[in-house]
């Protein structure tokens, strides 16, 4: 496919300079009747558009066969996930049918009304009820794809201190990830990155005579209970960065000097993730690779490639410098009880201090 795509790219590089020269020539010299496209002319490239229209379609359908069963947006670990879902899929549905038609209208149109000797073409210099039908129609669909969004966005960011959620903050930095639990009384201390002092260890900048910094816990990997809220308060230690969970459907930028905000509940928890059967597929479709890519190295005197499994993960979703590509955290959803056990192992900010 790679080769294909790639001959494709050349093949049409090799057309459009091909084009330009034409163009270049015309300019150059005054047109004579050879230049002047004849009904034959006209006639090939009236078929050729069809032809092009039925390659377009067929693409299309094979793309959907190949590739259509969209297997991450049917794998929401999180309970606001579907309705995110909903609305991509919704979105991707109407685009495909305005697509479609207004494909096979242009290239319809460009047949019929080739030119032709003889032949005039019907047209309206300004048509006021044409123009209100394809105006008002892209209105309404847009302005109900964005008021359901809006709905749906407003019900994702909306935290109800009822349901007490865990609060976790996420501190990004070039280039990775810190989380700080806001321990038993789940308040965060409060932090600056002015105060960060790497002797005794305070590597977040989190105010030491602030008593609800004591009980925090700052991690390198994010544990989170299945089925609890999370309330995820965000800071950026340099740059713009974004804190991107896809198989959560969370997202949201951290900014310098301001603290942002998401939350939302798993669903799943990650050793149950591993066992659905698209993730299986995808996991062993990996590790062949992995394997004969091992074998290669093998034969060439290097170290093989560990095994693939499957982890949520944390990423940066903004180029946010040279190692970019770097920024990740594992995330692990666990049961109440394993994610309480994983706590009660976990050293306080103040401990750490103590200690440094």
């Amino acid at each position: 496919m790679t080769t294909f795509l790639t001959i494709l790219v050349l093949v049409s590089i090799t057309v459009a300079i091909w084009q330009m020269v034409k163009i270049f020539d015309l300019s150059r010299k005054p047109a004579d009747d050879s230049e002047i496209a004849t009904d034959q002319d006209n006639k090939v490239n009236g078929y050729m558009l069809l032809g092009f229209l039925i390659f377009i379609y067929l693409i299309t359908i094979i793309s959907f066969v190949l590739w259509g069963d969209l297997p991450l947006l049917s794998d929401a670990a999180s309970e606001h996930g579907s309705d995110v879902d909903s609305l991509f899929i919704l979105s991707l549905v109407i685009i495909f049918i305005v697509q479609t038609i207004t494909q096979f209208l242009l290239h319809y149109f460009a047949f019929i009304y080739r030119g032709e000797k003889g032949k005039k073409a019907l047209f309206f210099a300004d048509n006021d009820k044409l123009e209100f039908i394809w105006t008002i129609i892209p209105v309404i669909v847009l302005a109900g794809l964005i008021i359901s969004g809006l709905f749906t966005w407003t019900e994702i960011m909306t935290v109800d201190e009822n349901d007490d959620p865990i609060v976790v903050e996420l501190y990004a930095q070039q280039f990775n990830w810190k989380a700080r639990y806001a321990g038993e009384d789940n308040v965060l201390g409060k932090a600056n990155v002015r105060l960060i002092d790497l002797d005794k260890a305070n590597i977040l900048g989190v105010d030491e005579s602030d008593l609800n910094a004591q009980d925090d816990i700052i991690v390198t990997e994010l544990h989170l209970p299945v089925n609890r809220p999370i309330l995820f308060k965000m800071r950026s230690q340099d740059v713009l960065h974004s804190a991107y969970m896809p198989h959560f459907r969370a997202q949201m930028n951290c900014v310098p000097g301001m603290i942002t905000q998401f939350s939302f509940t798993p669903t799943i928890t990650t050793e149950d993730y591993r066992m659905l059967p698209n993730i299986v597929e995808k996991v062993n479709n990996i590790n062949k690779i992995r394997i004969k890519k091992s074998e290669k190295l093998a034969s060439q005197g290097e170290e093989a490639l560990d095994r693939y499994d499957f982890d949520f993960l944390l990423l940066c979703n903004k180029i946010c410098g040279k190692s970019h590509y770097n920024m990740q955290m594992k995330i692990i959803v666990e049961t109440e009880e394993e994610f309480n056990a994983w706590m009660a192992e976990q050293k306080t900010f103040a401990a750490s201090l103590i200690q440094n």
